[in-house]
């Protein structure tokens, strides 16, 4: 070899030996980053303030801590879900509850630390707590839900012992600490950045994150783009393996879907029915469909103002709905039917499908009963940041209810404004969604039927024998007295409809083929906690 082929060979050598390293550390690079795509973001990065939006959740689940963690189960078809009779570890190591149940003591965990590296300590578990009761509205709900109401129960014993004391005996107590809701704030933070007019620093929570989980805020664009990278110091749980997330907002469901399939982004949920469909069928993606525990999808009527006080206008409204035309244009099959049951239940399960079908002859009678043998006018509205599958229902309702002399208005409403529309309770007909964190019947009908009016009675329904009925079941003597109250809740709602189950929708989410450790849960919400890249 003459000496400048030997000089070309070692330089070509020396170049691909110094683009290996590289090469591997671009790969490296690669799999601890994770790009998703979705129709909207968050609109607050506290779930605490007035009308913050699911995406919301995700923020507040992976950014704070809460003192415990569902753990997991495998379903038959091999999904990992979430297991809510499974309570773990998270910011507290451990828990003990009183020999005669009046309370639970939770150890917290030493070396824990929020964002800025302030030590996390029991006066910012009770802080967290006592705003969390305090606040009003949905996440003061929510821990009413499970008997978690006054400050007065919120005990700091020493630094790192929390104590909470029980009101009454509910099964729904210990799991309501491991929803979002009660996620630990640092305090003292807050504090600084609150105001009288503000004392719970809401205003500061809503753009800033305060706390100290798995994913610290790297930059949030309202409306573009949320970014987390991974917090090294978390104490928790398990290091995630993913170490950057990018989450931007993408509004168009056909370009997310070609972003997907080129390989620009790893991972989407929101899109219509028919996508989920297709892309199942692509050979570097795969589709996970989970039916969403105690959820419907639903039309709402607003029972405090004519025409929808009167029960026979609802049971024709329901009467009128095309429920197989929605079934096979809207979700495209890719739900579960809730209606051609019985309005009799024979079980507890909830939900289950309903006994009302299709027919207009009925609907009219009973429409002319009501005093309106020509129909009305009123406004259908529904959330556009799930336009895919709403719009369709909304306008197969809007041509049934015509053939009835209804004329039906349809509003749309941005998806970002959606819960702030809800709050208000004046729209006389809605197509929404609703799912219930904690699975249990008398749960949902506590968010959605009960005379406290939550946010989530969307139709202003009050019925105190309804109320008697779901505390009955909440706070049951024995399984009997649970079963019968049961289904006399859903006997009574199906006679009188202020709401007609459509379907129980799927969690339908789409991602490459080489991202692994997808986890269902209840606030429908991705994990990035426990993603991986292959």
């Amino acid at each position: 070899m003459d000496r400048r082929r030997f000089v070309k060979g070692s330089a070509a050598l020396a170049g691909l030996s110094a683009s290996v390293p590289n090469a591997i550390a671009q790969t490296d690079r690669r799999k601890e980053l994770l790009v998703v795509a979705n129709e909207f973001g968050p609109n607050s990065l506290d779930v605490h303030t007035v009308g913050a939006n699911r995406p919301s959740y995700g923020v507040s689940w992976i950014c704070y801590d809460r003192l415990m963690t569902f753990g997991r189960k495998t379903l038959p078809n091999g999904q990992v879900t979430y297991d809510y009779a499974k309570l773990e570890p998270e910011l507290a190591e451990s828990w003990t509850i009183a020999p005669d149940n009046s309370h639970v003591t939770f150890r917290l965990r030493k070396n824990a630390k929020f964002h800025d590296g302030t030590p996390v300590t029991a006066k910012d578990v009770k802080w967290s707590f006592d705003r969390a009761v305090s606040v009003g509205g949905f996440p003061t709900f929510q821990m009413a839900a499970g008997s978690l109401e006054k400050p007065e129960q919120f005990v700091v014993v020493d630094d790192h012992t929390f104590r909470v004391n029980f009101l009454r005996p509910d099964k729904m107590t210990m799991m309501d600490m491991a929803v979002p809701v009660p996620s630990i704030f640092n305090a003292e933070l807050v504090k600084k950045n609150a105001t009288k007019e503000d004392p719970w620093g809401l205003q500061y929570t809503k753009n800033n994150v305060a706390g100290g989980g798995a994913y610290k805020l790297e930059s949030w664009r309202p409306g573009q783009e949320i970014v987390f990278v991974r917090n090294d110091d978390w104490k928790s749980g398990p290091m995630p393996k993913i170490r950057r997330v990018i989450q931007r907002d993408v509004p168009n469901a056909g370009t997310r879907r070609a972003l997907l399939v080129k390989g620009d982004i790893d991972m989407t949920y929101e899109m219509p029915p028919k996508d989920f469909a297709e892309m199942a069928k692509e050979p570097t993606l795969k589709v996970v469909s989970t039916p969403i525990e105690n959820a419907i999808w639903y039309i709402g009527m607003n029972v405090k103002n004519k025409p929808f006080s009167d029960v026979r206008v609802r049971q024709a409204i329901a009467l009128a709905v095309p429920y197989d035309k929605m079934n096979e244009v809207a979700v495209y099959g890719r739900a579960i039917k809730m209606y051609g049951g019985s309005n009799d239940p024979k079980t507890t399960a909830w939900p289950q499908p309903h006994g009302w079908n299709t027919d207009l002859a009925k609907a009219k009678a009973l429409l002319k009963d009501a005093g309106y043998p020509d129909g009305f006018e009123t406004t259908l509205s529904f959330d556009l940041g799930s336009a895919t599958t709403n719009e369709p229902m909304a306008v197969l309702l809007q041509e049934s209810l015509a053939q009835l002399g209804i004329k039906a208005q349809i509003a749309k409403v941005p998806g970002a404004n959606w819960r702030a529309a809800l709050l208000k309770k004046d729209m006389p007909i809605i197509i929404n969604r609703f799912g219930g964190w904690l699975n249990y019947p008398e749960y949902f009908f506590f968010w959605c039927y009960h005379g406290q009016n939550a946010v989530f009675n969307t139709m202003s329904y009050q019925n105190p024998k309804l109320d008697k009925m779901v505390e009955n079941a909440r706070f049951p003597e024995n399984k009997f007295v649970y079963d019968s109250e049961v289904r006399a809740m859903i006997r009574l709602v199906n006679e009188e409809v202020p709401r007609v189950p459509l379907f129980q929708p799927l969690m339908d989410v789409a991602m490459r083929k080489d991202i692994n450790g997808y986890m269902y849960w209840f606030h429908l919400q991705p994990d990035y906690r426990n993603l991986s890249k292959a």
